[in-house]
């Protein structure tokens, strides 16, 4: 039986999705309750590398076991087994061949700043805290040209694994809704902190370190030193995995 889960979670207190022998990670929260629930020993299969610090709001992953179980005490039995922050939501059965993470064929991420002149504690690791003016419509529209197929390389951040560094990005925008300012990326997958550079770049861009206009440069560039900084991981969030 192979099993496809949509879990949520908060990352603040784990080292990204991927089990680790001396960090405590999502990975191996759900696989400890799929060995607690099924009594089986099985790897589990993430949609993604998520990093330390960064949340999901839609994490797709599979795995396949001998026992079958309805859908409904999958779900039950796998958050009875889960600390608080991290939660099953949804439970159903996947093809014998499918790979949560190779038969993906795109991922929307979102970026939350928490932009107001004095922090708010309940944003604290779940928003990333900003206190000068940003202008999202301007933001918006410098956003627009990272969408395209393109060699992401000055987005990509040192210790990078991938073959290839070519990404289609097939939506990007940015918007406000009260104090949070969210930046929204779509594409077919991404490199190592490309979306949290990507946001260090508008960022840059709003303070006049980086010239409006300059994305498609920055990314002919082929050179990380020319796009932003990297941005910190608690505004980072997984949001949808279209299959």
């Amino acid at each position: 039986m192979n099993y496809l889960l949509t879990l949520k979670y908060d990352g603040s207190r784990y080292h990204g999705w991927q089990r680790q022998d001396n960090a405590i990670t999502v990975q191996q929260c759900v696989e400890h309750a799929v060995r607690q629930l099924f009594g089986e020993n099985v790897s589990v299969t993430g949609c993604s590398r998520t990093d330390t610090g960064v949340h999901a709001n839609c994490f797709k992953c599979n795995f396949r076991v001998k026992k079958e179980m309805s859908h409904k005490s999958v779900i039950s039995g796998m958050n009875h087994f889960l600390p608080d922050d991290i939660a099953v939501i949804s439970s159903e059965t996947a093809d014998d061949d499918f790979n949560a993470r190779f038969d993906c064929r795109s991922k929307e991420y979102i970026y939350k700043i928490y932009n107001a002149p004095v922090r708010d504690p309940f944003y604290v690791n779940r928003a990333y805290f900003y206190r000068y003016p940003l202008d999202e419509k301007m933001l918006n529209a410098q956003a627009k040209d990272y969408i395209g197929t393109h060699d992401f390389t000055s987005f990509c951040a040192a210790g990078a694994t991938s073959k290839t560094t070519v990404r289609t990005v097939y939506n990007a925008s940015v918007e406000r809704e009260g104090d949070i300012v969210i930046f929204r990326v779509e594409g077919d997958g991404f490199l190592y902190n490309m979306v949290r550079i990507m946001v260090g770049t508008l960022i840059n861009i709003s303070e006049g370190k980086i010239e409006k206009g300059t994305i498609p440069a920055i990314i002919e560039a082929k050179d990380r030193l020319k796009a932003g900084k990297t941005e910190a991981p608690e505004g980072l969030y997984l949001n949808k995995v279209n299959y």
